[in-house]
């Protein structure tokens, strides 16, 4: 049976009260708001703590399910990671209200930033369009999933967001201030689309977001969804190197420097000698995964509801 038009198929809306630096009051009674001036039929699914999230996602999946409705999920990268790891095996259509720090998903996309009236009416004339989504073992990524240095950067940046506020300078201050303690070591055995070698490495960043991979310089960015993912292997690096490299980074070099090796590819499976389990950074959350790691791109894609006319 075919979706019934957008101004007749009924919203229910995922909200994480804990995402971005704005007012989640706000964006409900925006949301509440926006439709009800309209008539269009919602429910609202309030997530008063992260791990409230996942819980959620699933009942309002349910509920779209059983009247042909959409999702809608407002929040930042790690909130719409969390819903549509119960999306995507549904099949069911997703509308995204990015209100987080950096909102790459979102921005990619061309979704209207932090302001959720101006999402909620694009929604109401929107479009579907299919998404590459990245997978790591059983868990979906958006934008990048990484271990080593990584994760331990993003533990040093939400300790401090959660000290002086969520800012994207505090979150640049944040992760220069953790080059200057200890990096992970790591010898990764990657196998990649059927090629096995062992590498030292203090960070493998794992990206499926074209607009991240090329703010800081990555070639391969253009690879991106067309059924490839794109990896950025770190060796270890003197202290200096590192400062200098995550600079360049930040002025998107990061491709140019030389020790950095990135390449496309559609399977990665990665191992570590005596090791069960790893910490990975998926999409700004921090999760313990077994091991060995598998990214692939995912099987089907996400169904992403775009508003016709776009943000630059």
């Amino acid at each position: 049976m075919p979706p019934a038009p957008d101004r007749q198929r009924p919203f229910f809306v995922v909200l994480n009260r804990r995402s971005g630096s704005g007012d989640a009051g706000a964006t409900e009674r925006t949301i509440r708001r926006t439709l009800d001036a309209v008539g269009h039929p919602y429910r609202l699914f309030c997530a008063k703590r992260p791990r409230q999230l996942g819980e959620m996602a699933k009942q309002a999946v349910a509920a779209a399910r059983a009247q042909e409705g959409a999702v809608v999920v407002a929040g930042g990268d790690g909130t719409i990671n969390a819903v549509v790891q119960a999306v995507l095996p549904a099949g069911l259509p997703l509308g995204v209200l990015p209100q987080g720090t950096f909102n790459f998903f979102g921005r990619c996309h061309g979704l209207p930033e932090g302001d959720a009236g101006a999402g909620m009416r694009g929604l109401l004339d929107a479009q579907e369009t299919p998404v590459q989504v990245g997978m790591v073992n059983d868990r979906v990524f958006l934008v990048n999933a990484s271990l080593g240095l990584y994760p331990e950067l993003l533990e040093r940046r939400e300790q401090d967001k959660r000290r002086f506020g969520r800012h994207r300078l505090v979150a640049l201050l944040s992760g220069l201030r953790a080059l200057l303690g200890d990096y992970p070591d790591l010898r990764l055995s990657l196998c990649e689309d059927g090629q096995r070698q062992v590498r030292r490495s203090t960070t493998l960043v794992v990206g499926d977001n074209r607009l991240q991979l090329e703010s800081i310089g990555i070639p391969e960015a253009a690879a991106l969804g067309h059924g490839a993912l794109v990896g950025i292997v770190l060796p270890p690096l003197a202290r200096w190197r590192m400062i200098l490299t995550a600079v360049r980074g930040l002025f998107g070099h990061l491709g140019d420097v030389e020790k950095v090796d990135s390449f496309a590819f559609t399977e990665l499976e990665v191992a570590l000698p005596r090791r069960r389990q790893l910490k990975l950074a998926i999409d700004g959350e921090i999760v313990r995964l077994p091991l060995p790691l598998r990214f692939r791109v995912a099987p089907q894609p996400l169904r992403l509801l775009v508003p016709r006319e776009r943000q630059p």
